[in-house]
């Protein structure tokens, strides 16, 4: 992959490519694509426990908008328009991902393993890297470079969100066994650490502060680190009064997601139920 690499950053920081160029600039960018779907290169890979970015991944990406044209694409009763550098995915049975009808669709670039389940209607951009077993639930987002772990549930309206720009910024993470309850958001180069469950309606960002009651800890993002949710937690939405000012004379809170506990046997039972569905 080091040649690949170097095409691709040498090409990015050429900026705009003469026409006599931007051909075997597509012909590096569909050897760069294939990898991406295939799960060969990643936009974020974790050495020795921790997550580092590649950079030069998502500058394929973007090289791969630069270089794209405007095309039509029929897809039954629908046509969209969009760029011919990234046409939606198709599965074959032999690639055992289970995209169920119903107005999902998979960008080229994505990678999907085997055993992941896709239910209607759901949505993975490009960049994004979702492991085995995982459940994509109705109108869930798995956004740009988004990496998604093995066993993750990502209930109904989840919104994972995507971190193309800056090219050196981390992606949002979902480790292994992780359960994102309904109307979840997780932005900003979050990183949800294996095991964890976000309650129906938790919000995480890079600017929220998450309290831990259970270990008497306030988790933050910094400027070089994300913000980083335990192994195991339990997180649900929860509030803190605002002590300054007219907030306070008038009893304002701001929301906060909390850590109630950490995965017992009893949250651990309830979410086997979910392999019923796989």
């Amino acid at each position: 992959m080091h040649k690949l690499r170097s095409e691709i950053e040498r090409y990015y920081a050429t900026g705009s490519l003469p026409v006599e160029v931007a051909g075997q600039a597509r012909k590096i960018f569909s050897e760069f694509r294939e990898a991406l779907t295939h799960g060969q290169v990643r936009a974020a890979e974790k050495h020795d426990g921790h997550w580092r970015v590649n950079a030069w991944v998502k500058q394929g990406i973007l090289l791969g908008f630069r270089l794209g044209d405007l095309e039509e694409i029929s897809s039954g009763a629908f046509t969209f328009v969009d760029k011919d550098t990234f046409p939606a995915r198709r599965f074959a049975v032999g690639e055992r991902v289970r995209v169920v009808p119903g107005g999902s669709a998979i960008r080229s670039g994505a990678y999907i393993a085997p055993g992941v389940i896709c239910m209607p209607p759901m949505y993975v951009n490009v960049g994004a890297y979702v492991d085995e077993g995982t459940l994509i639930d109705s109108h869930a987002l798995v956004g740009s470079c988004a990496q998604v772990g093995k066993r993750v549930h990502l209930s109904a309206a989840a919104q994972i969100g995507g971190v193309l720009e800056p090219v050196n910024a981390s992606p949002v993470i979902i480790e292994d066994d992780v359960l994102v309850g309904g109307n979840c958001g997780v932005y900003e180069g979050t990183v949800v650490r294996s095991g964890a469950v976000l309650g129906a309606g938790v919000v995480l960002t890079r600017a929220t502060p998450v309290y831990d009651i259970v270990r008497e800890q306030v988790y933050r993002s910094s400027a070089d680190a994300p913000l980083i949710v335990p192994e195991n937690a339990v997180v649900v939405p929860g509030s803190r009064a605002i002590s300054k000012g007219k907030a306070a004379e008038w009893g304002l809170s701001l929301y906060t997601p909390v850590i109630v506990k950490y995965r017992d046997e009893k949250t651990q039972g309830s979410i086997e139920l979910e392999d019923l569905l796989r």
